[in-house]
């Protein structure tokens, strides 16, 4: 028989649940789900990095080379030297003169002895023997003299013909086209990974050029480089080259033409400036000029060397033709040209890839790079080229501008600015440059 204060004191005996072991339990589900989801992610990004992008960059089969062309000097469009169409008027002025005196003076003779022969008729008939000698006598002085104005004519001409073949020409050069002025978007890609969209300012003129691009990364911030010069008689002529990566301090490289010397902010240290000399940007606008001057020139395994500039060296890259290549954008595929840089020394594992479209008027579609360590950065073209003044507008073929002489030449400028301050801070990982 059960009695009430029995079952009271059974349930007095009930101990209540322990609260610290509940809250461990809560902290040991809230860690699981933590570490799941963190694999999740962890996933997720690896298959993100590792799937195939736009283009699948595969190890293509790299040409044999063929030729090796080194900077030499570009042919400029025959409308950039007025001189020589003003010179020939001038050399042709007295050598026509010439001939044309001779026979005016002939002319004057033979009317002067028709004279005499027409006065001599009309004399007696005692002077005819003498008036019919006079004419024959007239006459072959007068023939003597046009055949001998027209020898010398004839000798003056081929003195003339001789002095200019014999005159010094100038001598032809690589062909060499500026592409057309605009801004182009890019899709930006880091290991795969889509970031938001760069961009690549070009203008260029008769005289000079500016290229500004601007990729920005995350967590880092907005890479910009920035290369600005002249157009000289190799080409594009870099002033100032500036690398500006997120928050750190500008790197500047200066081409001193002057006294033909490289000056760096980042080391004391200085370089001969070679003719030709091209920073890492401007390497790929040298390149589309003369690409654009001559496409049929570039035919896979021909190569050309650039001596390219970087922010505290500068060295001889080899960049050698690939091959046509089909490329597919966010706007659709674009038959394009593949470059790619060739290993500059034993053990070079860093890669540049180049394509550019002959529909763009030869400017990069895509780029690529490629760290030793495997890390991929990647622009892909997205956006149409804007021309500046209605000048520069693509045509099917890519023959959008005219070479650089055919455009009125700029107006001096003022001087490159001074080189900043020459302490800016080694280079470290994540600098994301050719």
């Amino acid at each position: 028989m059960a009695f009430p204060f029995a079952a009271r004191s059974a349930e007095a005996t009930v101990t209540p649940p322990d609260e610290p072991r509940a809250r461990s339990r809560i902290w040991r589900w809230i860690v699981v789900l933590l570490v799941v989801g963190v694999l999740h992610w962890i996933a997720a990004q690896w298959v993100e990095r590792h799937r195939a992008t736009l283009n699948p960059s595969d190890d293509e089969h790299v040409p044999v080379q063929v030729a090796l062309l080194k900077p030499e000097r570009i042919e400029r469009n025959p409308a950039a030297v007025p001189p020589a169409p003003a010179a020939q008027p001038a050399t042709r002025k007295p050598a026509a003169s010439k001939p044309r005196e001779h026979v005016l003076t002939a002319m004057q003779l033979a009317e002067r002895a028709a004279m005499q022969a027409a006065s001599a008729a009309s004399d007696a008939a005692a002077s005819a023997a003498a008036a019919n000698a006079m004419p024959a006598s007239s006459a072959s002085s007068a023939s003597s003299a046009s055949s001998a104005s027209g020898a010398s004519a004839s000798a003056s001409a081929t003195s003339n013909a001789s002095a200019n073949a014999n005159s010094p020409q100038p001598a032809p050069g690589a062909k060499f086209s500026v592409p057309p002025s605009g801004d182009l978007q890019y899709d930006t890609f880091y290991n795969g990974v889509r970031n938001q969209p760069g961009t690549i300012h070009w203008t260029s003129s008769g005289e000079r050029y500016e290229m500004v691009v601007s990729v920005p990364l995350p967590f880092v911030g907005t890479f910009v480089y920035s290369s600005h010069g002249r157009i000289d008689a190799f080409g594009l002529a870099p002033e100032q080259y500036v690398e500006k990566r997120g928050h750190r301090a500008e790197d500047i490289s200066i081409f001193n033409r002057a006294d033909r010397k490289i000056a760096f902010t980042r080391t004391p240290a200085t370089l001969p400036l070679p003719d030709g000399a091209q920073d890492r940007f401007s390497m790929v606008m040298q390149l589309a000029s003369l690409v654009r001057g001559e496409p049929a020139a570039y035919k896979p395994g021909v190569t050309r060397q650039f001596f390219v500039v970087d922010s505290d060296s500068g060295e001889n890259w080899p960049v050698e033709t690939i091959g046509d290549e089909t490329i597919r954008t966010a706007q659709g595929y674009l038959e394009t040209r593949h470059f790619k840089r060739l290993p500059r020394r034993e053990g070079d594992q860093r890669r540049i890839d180049v394509w550019l479209a002959p529909s763009l008027g030869w400017l990069p579609a895509r780029i690529v790079q490629t760290e030793p360590n495997g890390t991929q950065f990647e622009l892909v073209w997205r956006g149409k080229l804007n021309a500046e003044n209605g000048t520069g507008t693509d045509s099917p073929d890519g023959s959008a501008n005219t070479s650089p002489s055919a455009a009125p030449p700029a107006a001096p400028e003022p001087a490159p600015p001074s080189p900043v301050d020459s302490t800016a801070p080694d280079d470290t990982s994540g600098n994301i440059k050719p």
